[in-house]
C-alpha cells in the first residue's frame, strides 16, 4: 500500500519566492508494520550481512549487564497492541495488567562486565533502488545499514547514543548471516525497533528556517508572527483554523527519511563538518520517534488520515533522544569518511 503526501496547505515558493532556489527534495520512508527480507530495504528487518563479516558490537565503557529482555519488550508490545484494536477501548485486563508488569521486570546478566563486546541492534537498512534521495555511497556501494548500541551510555554526557554506519555492494553479498546476535538485555525499549516495511514517496522540502539568508528568515518568522496574532484577535465563537507555521507545515516532514535537510528544533543550528576533511557534510538519514503528531498533522499521509497518532503514528516502537529524531549526516566529498549525527 502507498503512502501519500497531502498538498501543503498553501505555495510557501508563492509567499516566499526566494525559495525556489533552496527548494530539495527527501524521500519519506513511511515505515510502516510488515515482514521484510533481507533483500528489502526496511527498519528493524533482517540485515544483507555476510555471514563471514563479524557483527557489529558496542565495546564502549559503560553498564551493559542489567535491562529489559528485547523478547519481553516485544511481547508487552504485542499485548498493548491488542487492547488498544478491542472497541471500545476499556483498558487491559487484570491478567494483561499482571502480564504487563512482568515483561516490563529488568533482569541481570551475571559476569558481564563493562567493556565486553555487546552486539549492536540493526535498526535499518536502505536499498538505493528504494530511495531517490538517498545519498551515494562509496565506491558503487547501494545499500546503507545502520546499527545501534542498545543503551544510552555514550558521548561527553554520558547518556548518549552510539551508531555504526556501513555502506556494501549489495551484489557482493554471497552467504548472509542467518542468525544474528542479539543482546541479552537492552537500556531502554525505545532501542528496540518492530519489523516495518517502507513505502517511499519522494516530497519537497525546504531548508530549517534558521539556516535561510538573514533577511528571508525574518521575513518568514514575521508572517508567521502575523498569523498568531490574527488568530488571537479572532471573536469569540469564530471558527479556528489549524495553525499554518513554516517548520511545521511547509518546510520539513516529520517521520523516517533519506535525504535532505536537517531540522534544528531542538537546539540553535551548529556546524556539522565531517571529522576527517572538515567538509560541511549532509542529511543522510532521520530517525523520528512519530511519523506526524499534533503539531505535525498536516503530513498524515491520506491514507491514514482520521487514524489515532497513538499508536498509528508510531510503527516502529524507536525513541530517539527525548521523544525526538536523530538526524545521521554523511561526508558528501567522500562517503567513506565516518558519519556523524545529532538528536533533536
Amino acid at each position: 500500500m502507498t503512502r501519500t503526501t497531502p498538498p501543503r496547505p498553501l505555495d510557501v515558493e508563492a509567499l516566499f519566492p526566494e525559495l525556489a532556489a533552496h527548494r530539495g527534495t527527501t524521500t519519506r520512508l513511511h515505515p510502516r508494520p510488515g515482514r521484510p527480507g533481507v533483500s528489502e530495504s526496511s527498519v528493524g528487518g533482517p540485515m544483507l550481512w555476510p555471514a563471514g563479516e563479524p557483527w557489529p558490537v558496542c565495546t564502549e565503557t559503560h553498564e551493559r549487564g542489567r535491562g529489559r529482555r528485547p523478547g519481553d519488550i516485544r511481547r508487552k508490545r504485542g499485548v498493548m497492541a491488542a487492547a488498544y484494536a478491542r472497541e471500545p477501548y476499556e483498558g487491559l485486563t487484570e491478567e494483561e495488567r499482571r502480564l504487563v508488569e512482568e515483561l516490563e521486570r529488568e533482569h541481570r546478566v551475571p559476569g558481564v562486565g563493562e567493556n565486553d563486546p555487546v552486539p549492536m541492534i540493526g535498526l535499518a537498512q536502505l536499498y538505493a533502488r528504494d530511495v531517490p534521495d538517498l545519498p551515494a555511497g562509496p565506491d558503487g556501494a547501494d545499500l546503507l545499514q545502520v546499527f545501534w548500541c542498545p543503551f544510552d551510555a555514550h558521548g561527553p554526557t554520558g547518556y548518549g547514543v552510539s551508531l555504526d554506519v556501513r555502506r556494501r555492494r549489495a551484489a557482493e553479498v554471497v552467504d548472509v548471516l542467518a542468525s544474528p546476535p542479539l543482546p541479552e538485555v537492552v537500556g531502554y525499549e525505545g532501542y528496540v525497533p518492530e519489523p516495518c516495511v517502507l513505502h517511499p514517496e519522494q516530497v519537497a522540502t525546504y531548508p530549517f528556517a534558521g539556516l535561510l539568508p538573514e533577511e528571508l528568515c525574518e521575513r518568514i518568522y514575521a508572517w508567521e508572527e502575523a498569523l498568531e496574532e490574527e488568530a488571537e484577535e479572532r471573536e469569540d465563537g469564530e471558527e479556528e483554523a489549524d495553525a499554518v507555521g513554516y517548520q511545521y507545515d511547509l518546510s520539513i516532514p516529520p517521520g523516517w527519511r533519506a535525504g535532505g535537510y536537517a531540522s534544528w528544533h531542538a537546539t540553535d543550528p551548529y556546524a556539522m563538518d565531517c571529522a576527517t576533511c572538515e567538509t560541511p557534510m549532509g542529511l543522510l538519514l532521520t530517525v523520528d520517534s512519530s511519523e506526524w503528531d499534533g503539531g505535525s498533522g498536516s503530513w498524515t499521509p491520506l491514507e491514514e488520515q482520521g487514524l489515532r497518532p497513538h499508536p498509528a503514528a508510531l510503527p516502529t516502537a524507536v525513541v530517539a533522544g527525548n521523544h525526538g529524531e536523530l538526524n545521521v549526516f554523511t561526508c558528501p566529498t567522500d562517503p567513506g569518511h565516518p558519519a556523524r549525527w545529532s538528536v533533536q
